[in-house]
């Protein structure tokens, strides 16, 4: 059984992520930041994390890097409800980054199973 991390920091998100993924049959952890997702996967390593890009302690790109760096074999999807300021497209620097794939918020939650499952196949 695959193990996907959750990385958000609205509780709302990752209950939403976590029922939708378990019921495909996904064992799932979950952190609120990227500091914590960093000890979590150092803990009990995931084979994908989906990870939000404003997030307080560690943000999302700075988790990207940190996940390349430190775990450059796990798969990456990156979320995000855009750019506060409308300057940045923050998922298209996530992509460049290493994030695999990326969904702007409010997403398909159909489209995130497509993308977990071709990621993890």
């Amino acid at each position: 059984m695959a193990h996907i991390l959750i990385i958000d920091d609205e509780e709302q998100i990752r209950t939403l992520l976590r029922n939708l993924l378990e019921r495909e049959g996904y064992r799932i952890s979950e952190a609120g930041d990227g500091l914590a997702a960093l000890n979590c996967q150092q803990e009990d390593p995931a084979d994908l994390i989906i990870t939000d890009i404003y997030m307080p302690e560690k943000e999302g790109l700075e988790t990207i890097n940190e996940f390349r760096r430190l775990f450059p074999e796990v798969k990456i999807i990156a979320i995000s409800g855009g750019d506060k300021t409308g300057k940045i497209d923050f998922l298209q620097v996530a992509a460049s980054f290493g994030a695999q794939a990326t969904l702007l918020k409010p997403f398909d939650l159909q489209e995130i199973v497509r993308i977990v499952k071709d990621l993890l196949s």
